[in-house]
């Protein structure tokens, strides 16, 4: 009888652990969703660049190094695709990035996946999805961010000033990354150029929440080094405390 008391007493403890150490091990500096646009103004050749940007910055030193310099040393990372209205995929689901094994393996499945969709621009689509995805992680963090990169303005889909807002109402920071172009689509120049540049379109209507920012690429030849530097102000980010956004 004391042996069984001794054995029921150990198998409490354990219980009464077991869900501190899972809770510890699901602890992350920063949730973050890379949110890409692949709509028909991004070709082919622009969709490459655009991929292997994201595969480099996955792998780049100063990247790792920002995420290993956290609390935790490791991010929860997702790779989403959006393009016009219902289209958004989940192209790589959350993993957890940890170290340059991780990276690498993201990166290599990120390289391998076809492209998700050929369509209209609904940037509000996107949010609304990357938001539903930050609901769904299986990590925890204080942060939650969505990281947003496209060329054109929303033209298709509700409102996404709006559709910002409800995410930042959850405490999620929107980010942008604008893509230029130096020649304005022939059917729809406002598109990818509209009044004012489109720097001006993410930093009125797509960014918002704390500490909210927008870094350009002043074309999709540049825009492995802005993914890069934006990742790393991103998870360097997650390290601060937080403070009210300025658009």
């Amino acid at each position: 009888m004391r042996v069984v008391r001794i054995s029921l007493a150990l198998l409490l403890a354990c219980l009464a652990l077991a869900p501190a150490r899972i809770f510890a091990a699901d602890k992350v500096d920063l949730l973050l969703v890379l949110a890409a646009d692949v709509s028909r103004s991004i070709d082919a050749e622009k969709f490459q660049l655009q991929r292997n940007g994201y595969v480099a910055a996955l792998a780049n030193p100063r990247v790792l190094d920002a995420i290993a310099s956290g609390r935790y040393g490791r991010i929860g990372l997702t790779f989403v695709e959006w393009s016009g209205v219902g289209n958004q995929k989940v192209v790589i689901d959350w993993t957890l990035i940890d170290g340059t094994a991780a990276a690498k393996s993201f990166g290599d499945r990120l390289l391998e996946a076809p492209r998700s969709f050929w369509d209209r621009t609904s940037i509000s689509g996107g949010i609304e999805f990357a938001t539903a995805q930050l609901a769904a992680a299986p990590y925890e963090s204080a942060r939650r961010t969505i990281d947003v990169s496209g060329d054109g303005t929303n033209n298709a889909g509700p409102d996404v000033a709006t559709l910002r807002d409800r995410a930042v109402a959850k405490g999620i920071t929107i980010n942008g990354l604008p893509i230029l172009s130096a020649n304005p689509m022939s059917w729809n120049p406002d598109h990818t150029n509209p009044p004012g540049g489109l720097t001006n379109y993410y930093r009125d209507n797509v960014i918002g929440g704390p500490m909210a920012f927008v870094r350009v690429a002043k074309d999709f030849n540049a825009f492995g080094d802005a993914i890069i530097e934006k990742m790393i102000a991103e998870v360097s980010q997650a390290h601060e405390p937080q403070r009210h956004a300025a658009r």
